[in-house]
């Protein structure tokens, strides 16, 4: 199992050079791209795994494999990783043949309970045809919805996808595809100190400026109050969570986003360390091993290994597929071993479907469930095995027009059952509700960023904003914004459970609308036996809505993107049509084109 592994020398991995470039949003096509390869240095490839918009696109010319792993976002739009690249690739100046020495392959993960089912992949595999790609196979769609996941279509694709490239590049004659038994070697190199060893772990010199709050450099937020916003007997708990930005220079505007990066529990740290055999006390260093590689995180230097646990591997999430991989190699006992392998193989993906994926199963408690592998996990693989914790995106709830240096989020507490005995619980949410202001100062890193969401800077512009729950969030800062600034013609459509219980911002509603700077269309779905939503109450006051459209009103969407975005659609089609005399099919283009002007935009999440 442990065979010391013997790779080709470089002048002959030049030859075999391959690139894999991923976009990725929630970690998936990360964690696949990382997983791919694995396969590709077991077969002898120079292998590069690179996020989309850290890779130099215009380098792209000079390479001769590419794979790329892309997620679809919200309606049909690249991840954030991915931007960057995606403009510049659809740029008009690109000559057709520019890209006409690559050979390439698109793999897409997507949902196809949304209307635009790896809208990304399909995309850029067509735009890499058009600019001179030569593509090795038609675009792999891995479905969220299959019962296998995506790997129900991953897998067969990468079977003939390896095929193909071995053709193209056969392995050097004596040489042979690495069994799957031999343990690769770390990306990260771990050096522990004893307690007194300060050599080489000086912290870096700070900077004199390190620029813009980021990833890299969170702003360090005091809470300044936690309050629950829906009633204590509601069968959610809802807080509104108020931030202190003073002395980071930040600056929102209404549609922005706070992220935030979540901390393991105590408890958690402390049994991971408890069947790791690790001493959270611990001291060390860690390196990138291999040239151009980089942390997946920042470090202290030196680091304890409590603080990694605690702020930077996601113990509290669904193991991926490689961890399994992985654990299978590195288990010393053998029922636990055939068990792991079993998880991995192809006839064991429903099986490890039931396991993990069906009731949510965590990384720490998959841990709990194979002691011995548990136990012989080396510190030095923990970066390989577990992925990073990531940040959190909130819709700002407020506007620093009536909150300076200071912002409002609005946070659902995630909890749920399934057949495990123990609730799920969201790692972020569950984190940000337990912080208490009263107990002692608090901190969250975090960080600003632009949103989907575009605010008229017209005042005369009527802006009509349509929210089920949460989705009201960057509503409230547009509002608060545009009273400000004494912008009128604010029509707000809210949908919630009930008037009594989760009512978000009522007296603040209610307040404004006396004032005559909006208009509130609620629609309780759980007050009568008839559900309403806030699609019935578009279709009631269809005549006002058209009525806002002739006078270049906004129509703004913040919700779910499973179910809402259609029945939003279909509720305005419905009013173009009774109100402006369209057929149905010019009511779907006139959607269309308020889409592509800017005159509706959603911002959409799962």
């Amino acid at each position: 199992m442990h065979s010391p592994v013997e790779f080709l020398p470089a002048s002959q991995m030049e030859e075999r050079r391959l690139l894999i470039l991923f976009g990725s949003q929630t970690g998936t096509a990360e964690d696949l791209g990382e997983r791919i390869g694995r396969q590709a240095k077991r077969r002898h490839f120079q292998c590069r795994v690179d996020a989309l918009d850290s890779y130099p696109v215009a380098n792209l010319i000079d390479e001769p494999l590419v794979i790329f792993v892309c997620a679809t976002t919200g309606q049909g739009d690249p991840p954030d990783n991915m931007k960057n690249f995606w403009r510049f690739l659809f740029r008009k100046s690109l000559s057709p043949g520019s890209l006409c020495q690559l050979d390439y392959a698109v793999l897409g993960l997507g949902d196809s309970s949304y209307p635009k089912f790896n809208f990304v992949a399909k995309k850029l595999h067509k735009r890499l045809h058009q600019l001179g790609g030569c593509p090795l196979l038609p675009a792999a769609l891995g479905d969220d919805q299959h019962d296998l996941g995506p790997d129900a279509a991953v897998d067969p694709w990468l079977a003939d996808l390896w095929e193909k490239i071995l053709q193209l590049y056969p392995l050097p004659p004596g040489l042979q595809i690495l069994s799957p038994d031999i343990i690769l070697p770390s990306r990260f190199t771990f050096r522990f100190l004893d307690g007194n060893d300060q050599t080489g772990c000086p912290d870096p010199p700070a900077e004199s400026d390190p620029g813009p709050t980021c990833e890299r450099h969170p702003f360090p937020a005091r809470v300044l109050s936690n309050q629950r916003v829906t009633s204590e007997s509601h069968f959610q708990d809802v807080r509104l969570i108020e931030l202190d930005l003073a002395g980071s220079g930040i600056q929102t505007a209404a549609g922005d986003l706070a992220l935030i990066a979540p901390r393991n529990a105590p408890e958690d740290v402390e049994l991971f360390c408890r069947l790791l055999n690790l001493d959270p006390r611990r001291r060390f260093l860690v390196e990138p091993a291999e040239q151009g590689t980089a942390l997946p995180f920042p470090l202290p230097r030196p680091c304890s290994i409590g603080h990694l646990v605690e702020n930077c591997l996601d113990i509290a999430g669904v193991p991926r597929r490689s961890f399994f991989e992985l654990a299978a190699q590195l288990s010393p006992d053998e029922r636990e071993r055939e068990k792991l392998r079993e998880f991995v193989s192809a006839p064991g993906q429903e099986e490890l479907y039931a396991y993990c994926h069906r009731p949510r199963r965590t990384t720490l408690e998959v841990l709990s469930d194979f002691p011995k592998t548990a136990a012989a996990i080396p510190c030095h693989l923990l970066l390989d095995l577990i992925p990073r914790i990531r940040a959190r995106a909130f819709s700002i709830a407020s506007s620093m027009l009536a909150f300076p240096d200071r912002i409002q989020i609005l946070v659902a507490v995630v909890r749920y059952k399934t057949r495990l005995a123990r609730p799920r619980r969201g790692l972020c949410s569950t984190w940000l509700a337990s912080l208490d202001p009263a107990r002692g100062p608090v901190q969250v890193p975090l960080w600003v960023k632009k949103g989907g969401l575009q605010f008229p800077d017209d005042p005369d512009t009527p802006v009509v904003m349509v929210a089920p729950g949460t989705g009201v969030a960057p509503f409230r800062a547009a509002i608060q914004e545009r009273e400000a600034q004494g912008k009128r013609g604010n029509f707000l459509f809210f949908g919630c459970r009930h008037r009594a219980h989760d009512f978000y911002f009522w007296d603040e509603w209610a307040e404004l609308s006396d004032r005559g700077f909006l208009s509130v269309f609620p629609a309780f779905s759980r007050d009568q036996e008839e559900k309403i939503y806030v699609q019935h109450r578009l279709r009631e006051n269809q005549a006002l809505l058209w009525e806002l459209l002739c006078r270049g009103a906004r129509i703004y969407l913040a919700g779910s993107a499973k179910e809402v975005p259609e029945c939003i659609a279909e509720a305005l089609c419905s009013g173009f049509e009774s109100e402006g005399g369209l057929s149905a099919p010019q009511a779907a283009e006139f959607l269309a084109a308020l889409e592509r002007a800017g005159r509706f935009q959603a911002e959409t999440w799962s």
